[in-house]
């Protein structure tokens, strides 16, 4: 039987890497539905290739030339609310969006009883409370697709008890009891083994160089501080309902093992392959069953030339990359303080981005606005867009105070 599928985010790194798990597996996945932000020329191209139902796209001011050069019959949508629309339209949606604005792509898929592949960490972790009211959604199903939750879902998969009433990797598996820690791996990035004096003068082209995955500028630069990193702690905690004192984060600058799950009888398991997010992508579009078609296999006899000769391990500088503790910090806090942290991070990476601040000085905006707002309560997705907006806002006045360059 065939699974049909929406991407948005259709035009990054996710969305393009989604289509061509689809186009290796053509007679198992077809696209119905494709959604971008602005990028009319490659969301074009894409629909005259996989001929979707629908194409949306964010920018309303681009709707009319969309609509002009979709291939016949193809249905345009245009508008803030756009992508979120045709979050529900498949039986998978895949969310690439990247940042806060992909909120109502996770919301729209869950309520609307579909299961979601999430690539866009950061809805989960701003709407924490929220998301986990629309994941109890009956037929609504949450598989990650980030390279390390995927891992941890797997592995979790292998301490699942026969009978469990809910599918492993859900948030209230039943083997969570049985979890020791999960161990969250992280390429270190671009700037692995300097200090923090190193560090003062990177550029935004440093930041960008990743030694490992080929992403988009915000998460490149997210991996380089850790902030990426500490994000992800708070999505497992999020995802999988471990509490954050055994979730754990090693430097595996090989970026081989993905993640691992230790069990309380000593045990662990770890998900191996080669940096592939075509891997995670067909694992949530294919749950429970898996492609055929291999992404990322290792070569273990070298006999292509590809071989492992070594796996390295060391544990985070934390001093040097702060941002990862600012994660912890914020997500013991709870409530809306997740969403607070997000909100800062994305107005620093920006402002790093356009050459306002250092790199440095992104882990001192997000610690500002921490201080200065604790987030409250979250009980509404109106109180997730407040929080949101006003550390925007208080990011913004503290960069224009004290790090502007």
């Amino acid at each position: 039987m065939t699974t049909t599928v929406s991407i948005a985010g259709s035009t990054g790194s996710i969305g393009t890497q989604t289509l061509e798990v689809v186009a290796a597996e053509p007679d198992r996945f077809e696209v119905v539905a494709l959604g971008a932000s602005s990028s009319v020329d490659l969301l074009v191209e894409q629909a005259h290739a996989v001929r979707p139902k629908v194409v949306a796209i964010a920018d309303a001011s681009k709707a009319a030339e969309l609509s002009d050069r979709v291939p016949p019959g193809t249905e345009v949508t245009a508008g803030a609310d756009a992508m979120g629309d045709i979050s529900a339209v498949a039986d998978v949606c895949v969310n690439g969006v990247v940042g806060f604005a992909g909120l109502p792509v996770t919301l729209g898929a869950l309520l609307g009883g579909k299961r979601l592949a999430l690539a866009n960490k950061e809805s989960l972790i701003s709407a924490g409370p929220v998301v986990q009211d629309a994941r109890d959604t009956p037929g609504a199903e949450l598989i990650p697709v980030d390279s390390e939750h995927c891992a941890i879902h797997m592995c979790l998969r292998a301490g699942e008890r026969p009978g469990g009433e809910r599918p492993a990797g859900d948030r209230r598996s039943d083997v969570t009891d049985l979890v020791a820690a999960i161990v969250l791996t992280a390429s270190g990035g671009p700037f692995r083994g300097r200090t923090r004096d190193d560090l003062a003068d990177v550029t935004v082209e440093d930041a960008l160089a990743h030694p490992t995955w080929t992403m988009g500028p915000k998460i490149t630069v997210d991996s380089s501080t850790l902030m990426n990193k500490g994000l992800e702690v708070i999505e497992a905690h999020e995802l999988f309902g471990v509490p954050y004192d055994r979730i754990d984060v090693v430097v595996h600058p090989q970026s081989i093992i993905h993640s691992m799950v230790t069990y309380t009888d000593g045990a662990t398991i770890a998900q191996l392959s080669m940096p592939d997010m075509r891997l995670p992508i067909a694992y949530a579009l294919a749950y429970p069953d898996r492609v055929r078609s291999p992404f990322g296999p290792i070569d273990w006899t070298g006999s292509s030339g590809g071989g492992l000769s070594q796996l390295d391990f060391e544990p985070p500088d934390r001093t040097a990359f702060p941002c990862l503790d600012l994660a912890y910090r914020a997500g013991r806090a709870g409530g809306l303080t997740p969403a607070t942290l997000n909100a800062a991070n994305e107005v620093a990476v920006e402002a790093f981005l356009a050459g306002r601040i250092r790199w440095t000085s992104i882990p001192d905006v997000l610690s500002g606005v921490l201080d200065r707002h604790d987030g409250g309560t979250a009980s509404t997705l109106d109180d997730v867009l407040d929080a949101d907006a006003t550390a925007r806002r208080l990011a913004a006045d503290l960069i224009d105070e004290r790090f502007s360059s």
